[in-house]
């Protein structure tokens, strides 16, 4: 089941909705319940919120790196590209360029550390 249609299913349980019908639920069906409600609602907004997470995410995380274009942000470094114009170009995060560039032995992870701190919650 897609995430959009899980929102949609969700969404109509919490409003006391029949999600195929769309028609009221009876009103001593489990899901029409306060706890059922409360619950419904929970799950809808952490849905919701990871569908927003998917959908600001770089077009190609989590994808392969091709060797193509590991030669590009090898060479992009080497002009003094800016990471935020690097990750861009390549529809990536800065931290997987940085990860892929250590990987590549264009930085050291030492430097890498120091130059791009984790920030700790």
């Amino acid at each position: 089941m897609e995430l959009e249609e899980a929102i949609k299913v969700v969404r109509a349980l919490a409003d006391g909705t029949h999600p195929e019908t769309g028609k009221p639920l009876e009103e001593t069906a489990a899901c029409r319940t306060a706890v059922a409600v409360k619950a419904l609602n929970r799950a809808l907004a952490s849905l919701v919120a990871q569908s927003e997470r998917e959908r600001r995410r770089p077009t190609n995380a989590g994808k392969a790196w091709t060797r193509e274009e590991d030669e590009q942000i090898c060479e992009e470094l080497r002009v003094g590209t800016d990471f935020q114009v690097i990750a861009k170009a390549h529809g990536r995060t800065i931290p997987s360029i940085v990860a892929r560039l250590v990987k590549l032995g264009q930085i050291s992870p030492d430097k890498q550390k120091s130059r791009f701190p984790m920030k700790v919650a």
